[in-house]
């Protein structure tokens, strides 16, 4: 008998209950989109009808339309069934999902023009382009809106999640463990750990509140003994590319999915791509872009966007001045330091929220400081005015940084403007910061702005300026609406 065996534990009834349970949970919520995803397409077909005819019957037409409406709803889920997109490896996490549902939509969408063409049917263009506009956007809401609750059940702990077993050395399984428990959301939940023969002790071992299940002589044995349906694996010297490989054979038929964690952290999917070379899948990691075409069109959105913003907003940038002048003394902007672009200063715009002698009272409250890192925060900060209290819980206070904007030397996007005092302590990774403009919102935002620690904080910051992109962009400033209406982290 191993060691290994003599590690892992025999499998409860209660973890055998979660795993079925977990299984319930899954396809429940595979069905769920699949209902929502019919009734979705359903309005569509009725929104293209009604506005391509009315309440007319289409006149000299022989086309059956109540018979193609079910036709095309069901030819449509066949689409999304064949592209993956109720696969429970891409659903609740990621882009890969709305990426999948917008390629079946359009690979239909053109299928049916090519058919219809040909066979010189006689459907109304009309009919289908208004149909896969709306019938594409509302699936797109419609998985927006189940994952967001999904993402909610899972926070607390109820939505179905993968049960995950880390395979690796000590050190890099801890850091594994700690990645997947940071976004709780992803749907990985951490079961078990196995790591290296050499490391195993006759007593019940632990990696921080993780059990030790097994060596890596046992990782099938030790998954099922824990009720793991995903093994996941990190590095270690004892697991070469033999081992790994007959891993995964020992693995099939099983119903556990393998996935092998990279040791280069922090990079999106876009700058990765796999070659397979001598049998190798080598991955090739392309070079962050912080010039070319790409930042002259975001620089233009930006300018523009900002421009369109400002006049909108007029009227209620004059009434906060107002509000901000009448609840105390001082002027109704403040103009602060910052460092921008390449370690450029210029003054950032805010409506002023402080009193006008704050920076005289700082001293004093430094002990209080309630984050970590080179910034000062305070739930309860007695500099804060009346007024400045709403505008910090609304951002609205930040309102003015629109001018930055459109004077070029902030993005809407990007991460959070840093005082020169910060910047004079920033070692070699975190000044990686300064390589793009700083931005009104950006990850650190939409991720808890002054909840988070200062580690969490320039990691989500060097995480933008190494994988930026337009659709982020989009993306962080859709999120940032929903983070200012929570109200979390502003303070």
């Amino acid at each position: 008998m191993t060691s290994a065996t003599l590690l892992t534990p025999a499998r409860t009834p209660s973890e055998a209950a979660s795993t079925v349970a977990n299984r319930i949970d899954e396809r429940a919520y595979i069905r769920v989109l699949v209902v929502l995803d019919s009734a979705v397409l359903t309005v569509a077909l009725l929104t293209g009808y009604l506005a391509r005819f009315g309440d007319e019957t289409p006149g000299g037409s022989k086309i059956p339309y109540v018979l193609v409406a079910p036709g095309l709803v069901l030819a449509w889920l066949v689409s999304l069934k064949a592209l993956g997109c109720y696969d429970d490896r891409v659903i609740g996490y990621g882009a890969d999902e709305y990426r999948r549902v917008g390629t079946a939509s359009l690979r239909l969408a053109g299928g049916i023009a090519i058919v219809g063409y040909v066979a010189d049917v006689g459907v109304s263009r009309g009919f289908l382009a208004i149909t896969f506009a709306v019938g594409t956007v509302g699936l797109e809401v419609a998985r927006f809106a189940a994952r967001k609750r999904l993402h909610r059940a899972r926070s607390r702990g109820d939505g179905w999640s993968r049960r995950v077993l880390v395979v690796g050395d000590t050190a890099h399984a801890l850091d594994l463990v700690q990645t997947l428990r940071r976004e709780p959301y992803a749907g990985y939940t951490v079961v078990g750990a196995c790591i290296p023969d050499a490391l195993l002790a006759p007593v019940p071992q632990r990696l921080g509140d993780v059990p030790v299940v097994g060596s890596f002589r046992g990782i099938p044995e030790a998954a099922t003994a824990i009720g793991a349906d995903t093994v996941a694996v990190t590095a270690s010297v004892e697991l070469t590319a033999g081992r790994l490989r007959r891993l995964g054979w020992q693995l099939e038929g099983t119903g556990i999915d393998l996935v092998v964690a990279p040791a280069l952290t922090d990079v999106a999917g876009p700058r990765i791509h796999t070659r397979p070379v001598a049998g190798l899948p080598l991955i090739h990691v392309e070079a962050p872009e912080f010039r070319g075409a790409r930042k002259l069109v975001k620089g233009l959105v930006d300018r523009s966007a900002a421009a369109v913003a400002l006049t909108l907003l007029m009227p209620l940038l004059a009434a906060i001045a107002v509000a901000v002048r009448v609840d105390s003394r001082g002027p109704v902007l403040f103009r602060q330091t910052r460092v921008g672009q390449g370690g450029r200063e210029f003054g950032v715009w805010k409506f002023r929220t402080m009193v006008v002698d704050a920076d005289a009272l700082l001293g004093g409250l430094a002990a209080r400081n309630e984050t970590d890192g080179l910034m000062f925060k305070m739930r309860e900060d007695p500099r804060v005015t009346r007024v400045g209290r709403l505008l910090r819980k609304w951002s609205l206070d930040e309102l003015p940084q629109l001018v930055n904007v459109l004077l070029g030397q902030m993005s809407l996007v990007g991460p959070r403007p840093p005082l020169p005092s910060e910047v004079a302590r920033y070692d070699g990774d975190v000044a990686r910061r300064l390589l793009v403009k700083p931005g009104m919102t950006g990850l650190w935002q939409v991720s808890g702005r002054s909840d988070l620690s200062w580690e969490d904080g320039i990691r989500l910051d060097l995480y933008y300026v190494e994988n930026w992109s337009l659709a982020a962009d989009l993306t962080i400033l859709w999120k940032t609406f929903g983070a200012v209406i929570n109200g979390r982290g502003a303070y």
